[in-house]
């Protein structure tokens, strides 16, 4: 299941087929910065994502859209400008680092219990019909039927909440949130009936081989600095949206066999082995335009206990999510 996340007012960009500059700065920050308290000059974030063929305007367009964002802002009025992260964009980093990092590590504990929204909006209320399906959408529901969606487990607080703030004031709005059970899980009227599983087995399996070459040249100490800061964020920023896609359903409900541990593994590999070597990569670049570089850049990677991933290197202990 998704971890808490804190500084609801930080907005992360929603993950994109490829990556948009904006979303591409993003995973470099939430990578290789830990600290509020690490000034970044405009300069050096224009050089780093020179590296990934992004021109000068997309990168200050980037910038730009990061600010309005809250995960980043600028510092003092200097010209060029200097920026620096939030103390909530820390807080956010961290949290989906873990998020990302830990996905699948451990089987979800299934209880059986589904939380199951029902809602009833009158054929004027298309924008609030609308908004609802995108709002659990993003909470992990799914359409059971066209207007009862479901997801695992029995929290229903989240969406209680999100249902009682679209629709309280829809005349005519009917809805209710239940905790429930099925007698036929995988059947095909089942819960598991409503997701596409082949669909994301097939993404697992097209991560796999995309980056098994990767892994091996990775492993074999075959990839230079420059191709492992690239390739580390690609892989980084290709195996992401799993965490927030894949709804982590019980194992009796997935087809077999189910390619995501071995997609993990190869992610994690890659990870884990080119940190170092891309981390060095961002200093080199960074550094012409940013002498105190080495001092702040750092890369996480996935500590012995699963629940705790770390950054290594830089400046970390410096950084504080209340300053």
């Amino acid at each position: 299941m998704n971890a808490q996340e804190p500084a609801d007012d930080v907005r992360i960009p929603r993950a994109q087929v490829g990556s948009s500059p904006q979303h591409l700065l993003t995973t470099l920050l939430g990578e290789y910065l830990d600290s509020s308290a690490a000034d970044l000059p405009s300069a050096a974030v224009i050089a780093i994502l020179r590296e990934f063929g992004i021109s000068e305007s997309s990168a200050r367009a980037a910038l730009s859209r990061l600010v309005k964002r809250g995960l980043i802002a600028t510092r003092g009025n200097e010209r060029p400008p200097v920026y620096h992260l939030t103390a909530q964009a820390i807080a956010k980093h961290r949290s989906r680092m873990q998020h990302f990092l830990n996905f699948g590590a451990r089987s979800p504990q299934w209880t059986g219990d589904w939380v199951m929204a029902s809602f009833s909006i009158p054929s004027s209320g298309q924008a609030a019909r609308h908004a609802v399906r995108r709002s659990l959408s993003a909470l992990r529901f799914v359409g059971l039927y066209d207007s009862v969606w479901i997801r695992p487990g029995s929290d229903t607080s989240v969406v209680k909440k999100t249902l009682d703030e679209l629709l309280h004031r829809v005349e005519s709005a009917r809805w209710s949130i239940m905790r429930v059970r099925f007698d036929e899980e995988s059947g095909p009227h089942g819960p598991a009936a409503a997701y596409d599983l082949d669909a994301l087995a097939a993404d697992y399996s097209a991560f796999i081989e995309r980056y098994a070459g990767l892994r091996v040249a990775a492993r074999n100490g075959e990839v230079d600095a420059a191709r492992a800061l690239v390739a580390r964020t690609s892989a980084m920023d290709s195996w992401r949206k799993f965490p927030d896609t894949d709804p982590d359903l019980p194992h009796h409900l997935l087809p077999q066999p189910w390619p995501r541990q071995q997609a993990r593994e190869t992610f994690l590999e890659i990870h884990s082995t080119l940190g170092a070597l891309a981390q060095s990569r961002l200093i080199e670049v960074a550094t012409p335009y940013w002498p105190d570089a080495a001092s702040w850049i750092t890369y996480f990677q996935a500590s012995n206990d699963p629940s705790r991933p770390e950054p290594t290197g830089g400046k970390r202990g410096r950084s504080s999510i209340t300053d």
